[in-house]
């Protein structure tokens, strides 16, 4: 579900990296300065309200944009000058950055350009770099495009002398590594565009105070370049476009405005939209984080400067910001099946590599009935298709034990029989026993030996199976098992390939729902059942014909544990965050303190199971978590979670 966060004892959220960001278009009045000033301050006062940190406003919104040949009037850049000395006034004593557009005269050059407004000062000038020229723009008649000489350059402003050029400022006193820079408007369109070397410099958020005219498909073109940008760039993007009090003389402004992070859209108005601001919470510690990881992405001042501004933290009551219950899963349909659609083909063309190298006669799968098992099948009746194989050369072993209920029973007959594949079935009981009365093994007590025992056996039967049909043992095992480590180490921990392995449980469950709404008749009946059955490894004996072990019960529900992994190795959070988050996004379904227990025992089990993660067999990535050794994660299997509990308060 999507949250704002309502939490009675404010909190200060930049403690977790979140910075407000706001994006406003208010009223003006083409050529008034003091009308549009009125309404600039009026807007940052309601900003400081809703305690934003940074508010971006559209280019030239001191003057407006549509001023034409009155830009080289003195009347109309004195007047510019003077309310925007008094917009910076009226921001004495507030806690919002303001970034606001106007005409910067300089000697003989006039620039087009955005002032970073602070506590009763300009903090620094930033002019455009990159002057449109072409079709509907002709500001070269006007404006001088800056070009960076590398000078320590100030401008006279006022009585103050004014940081002016290529400038990204510095907020670090309110969180550390929090920088931003500025550009404009057409900076954003063009081949080597300012954003780029801000971005190295440092700068987390990007502000774009933009006059983009609204034309048929410009909306979606503008949002895909800053998408681009902010994806590339590893940062927020803010996007603030001249709104329809603009003239319309020969063009037409919409106010279009929205915050990306990363690529991914945070917030956006409607085009026409004239009231409100525009607000969302970036989270800067995410994308710090990703820029760490990211080993080509690399940070160099060059000739961009430095200019501190004292920004405070605020104690944030809500934060304006959703995350989802399953961030593995799409919330839209659309999303969600063309996801599960490219999984499973991801995982089919894999298998089929793997059956083709090895010279595998068989693919040969534990059918237990069970969610896991069922994807894995399905999986491997793709990989046959695609190659053009009979798939009576998959072999589907269901090995009936103490545990096994009717119900898983008869289901995984039902549908290797459905999907035409080759049925067997193993009864393990026996061998198990045996292996028992070896050990000394009391049948009666039903202990981890009991439990293991019978995994083991299983395993052994589907390896020796596969080397006696020429075949391929296809691993069940899927990834939110193997965070936990609730598998049987050399049990069902192994196989030749492991085909489920980055497939989160949240995410099993859709893509055989997937399967089964584009299946008919028994098919479509016999997956509907396995849907609907507990998950369990079905161990121990059922009760009263049903099944008695059921995981959730007993490690805890898989939609915490893969919200829980989703942001412990997506993003590298911090335990008291992700408590946090968890908190917001679960609020309606789980108390604090059994989000803290499941969470706890999380870290546990995460930390403590690494040795059976580190000989896992291959098996294919298809998102953007893999916890193979050969691949995302390279952990210690003796590394120690005490830093990681002591983040978290006690149960």
């Amino acid at each position: 579900m999507l949250f704002l966060s309502e939490d009675k004892e404010a909190c200060s959220y930049m403690k977790y990296g979140y910075v407000r960001l706001g994006a406003a278009a208010p009223s003006i009045k083409v050529a008034n300065c003091v009308y549009n000033a009125d309404r600039i301050i009026e807007t940052i006062q309601k900003a400081e309200a809703e305690e934003c940190d940074l508010l971006v406003f559209p280019e030239l919104s001191v003057t407006g944009y549509t001023c034409g040949d009155l830009f080289l009037q003195t009347r109309l850049l004195e007047s510019a000058r003077q309310e925007t000395l008094r917009i910076a006034e009226s921001t004495k004593g507030l806690a919002c950055v303001a970034v606001i557009g106007l005409p910067v005269a300089d000697g003989a050059n006039l620039y087009n350009a955005a002032a970073v407004l602070f506590n009763g000062k300009i903090h620094g000038i930033v002019p455009k770099q990159n002057i449109p020229n072409y079709g509907e723009f002709y500001e070269m008649r006007y404006f001088t495009p800056y070009r960076e000489d590398g000078q320590d350059r100030q401008l006279s402003f006022g009585s103050e002398r004014i940081p002016f050029g290529s400038l990204i400022f510095d907020c670090s006193s309110a969180l550390d590594g929090l920088r931003f820079g500025v550009e404009i408007c057409e900076d954003l369109w063009v081949r080597n565009p300012p954003s780029g070397r801000l971005a190295e410099a440092g700068a987390l958020i990007l502000c774009n105070l933009s006059a983009s005219n609204e034309i048929v498909g410009k909306r979606a073109y503008r949002k895909t370049l800053a998408a681009a940008h902010s994806g590339r760039n590893i940062c927020a993007y803010v996007y603030s476009d001249a709104g329809a009090y603009e003239s319309t003389s020969d063009m037409v402004f919409s106010g279009h405005r929205f915050i990306y992070e990363n690529a991914s859209l945070l917030a956006e108005s409607e085009l026409f939209e004239d009231h409100g601001i525009l607000f969302a919470d970036t989270d800067t510690e995410l994308l710090s984080r990703e820029r760490r990881a990211v080993s080509t992405f690399t940070e160099c001042s060059g000739c961009v400067r430095a200019v501190a501004i004292p920004l405070r933290q605020r104690n944030h009551r809500k934060l304006m910001r959703g995350y989802e219950e399953t961030p593995f899963v799409p919330r839209d349909d659309d999303s969600r099946e063309a996801r599960c659609a490219e999984i499973l083909t991801m995982q089919a063309y894999a298998l089929r590599k793997r059956l083709l190298h090895t010279n595998a006669k068989t693919a040969v799968i534990g059918l237990s009935g069970g969610l896991d098992s069922t994807l894995a099948l399905l999986a491997a009746a793709r990989a046959f298709d695609i190659g053009g194989l009979d798939r009576k050369g998959i072999h589907c072993i269901t090995m009936p034990c103490f545990g096994t209920t009717d119900r898983t029973y008869r289901n995984a007959c039902r549908l290797a029989r459905e999907l035409g594949a080759t049925l067997k079935e193993i009864d393990i009981k026996s061998s198990v026993l045996s292996h028992f009365a070896d050990i000394g093994q009391d049948p009666a007590l039903h202990d981890v030996t009991y439990e293991n025992a019978q995994a083991r056996e299983r395993t052994q039967v589907l390896m020796d199976y596969a080397n006696k049909t020429g075949g391929l043992v296809v691993g069940t095992g899927d990834l939110s098992e193997l965070a936990l480590g609730w598998a049987t180490y050399n049990g069902d921990h192994m196989s030749m390939y492991a085909v489920n392995a980055s497939v989160p449980k949240t995410l099993v469950r859709h893509l055989v729902k997937f399967y089964a709404g584009r299946s008919e008749g028994g098919l479509k009946a016999v997956l509907q059942d396995i849907l609907d059955t507990p998950v369990s490894p079905e161990l121990l004996p059922p009760e009263g014909g049903s099944i008695s072990q059921k995981t959730e019960e007993l490690v805890g529900p898989y939609e915490l544990h893969d919200f829980f992994l989703y942001y412990f190795q997506r993003y590298g959070f911090s335990p008291d965050k992700i408590y946090f988050l968890a908190q917001n996004a679960f609020r309606e379904r789980y108390e604090k303190a059994v989000i803290l227990k499941w969470l706890r025992i999380f870290l546990r089990r995460f930390f403590s199971q690494q040795f059976k993660r580190s000989c896992l067999p291959d098996g294919p990535k298809v998102g953007t978590i893999s916890l193979s050794p050969r691949g995302d994660l390279r952990m210690p299997s003796d590394a120690d979670s005490s830093a990681w509990l002591a983040d978290l308060p006690e149960i």
